[in-house]
């Protein structure tokens, strides 16, 4: 891979984060809701679902999924979006102001489900190892090593998205932590509704889109 290569790797990255999608706003919710430190467990969990489809896409596994059936992913996609409707519904109708502790303390319950909405909401995309099958080769030469080369882009596509999310969810919490502690109940109703939205677009996504 040269270095052109990598640059225009980089800029074509950019150009895909530039449109805030599924995971950009469960960040947001989240990090409005349960503060910044807990949050990071729903980069973590976006991040090992992304590095999981580049893994199968690069051993070329992904055509075979999406030749086989594509049912499965659109199944795969439903369990997600339904996920997220369930969880956002709870931060809607949440009658309690307990948003605050969350934000105080680093509950693994918590963060494991918070990590756990991460991961699906970016494994649950039904074209995202299709994307990443379709991407990479793009930019891997053929003449040198195929798994230094996606060691390379994975790094570079994980750190830009990581830093994107962490972006996200540092404006979400600063807005959040404007709004007085007795109004969390009004900020579990704010980042419910974006859950929503994610679930909504991520419900848009499909295989020929």
């Amino acid at each position: 891979m040269t270095l052109d290569n990598w640059v225009l790797f980089v800029f074509a990255v950019l150009a895909l984060m530039s449109t805030p999608g599924p995971s950009q706003l469960l960040m947001l919710s989240n990090s409005a809701t349960y503060g910044l430190k807990n949050s990071v467990a729903t980069i973590v969990g976006d991040l090992s679902a992304n590095l999981l489809q580049m893994i199968i896409a690069t051993a070329g596994i992904g055509l075979l999924i999406a030749s086989f059936d594509n049912n499965i992913l659109i199944y795969i996609k439903w369990i997600g979006v339904t996920y997220l409707v369930w969880n956002a519904l709870k931060l809607i109708f949440e009658k309690k102001e307990n948003t605050n502790k969350y934000k105080k303390t680093n509950n693994k319950k918590i963060y494991r489900k918070l990590f756990l909405q991460g991961f699906l909401t970016s494994a649950s995309n039904p074209k995202a190892i299709l994307f990443f099958a379709a991407l990479f080769p793009q930019f891997i030469s053929a003449n040198g090593d195929i798994w230094i080369q996606f060691l390379i882009l994975s790094i570079t596509y994980i750190s830009i998205d990581g830093i994107f999310l962490l972006f996200y969810g540092f404006a979400a919490s600063k807005i959040a932590m404007m709004i007085k502690s007795n109004s969390s109940l009004i900020i579990n109703k704010v980042g419910g509704s974006l859950m929503l939205v994610a679930a909504f677009l991520l419900g848009l996504k499909t295989l020929d889109k």
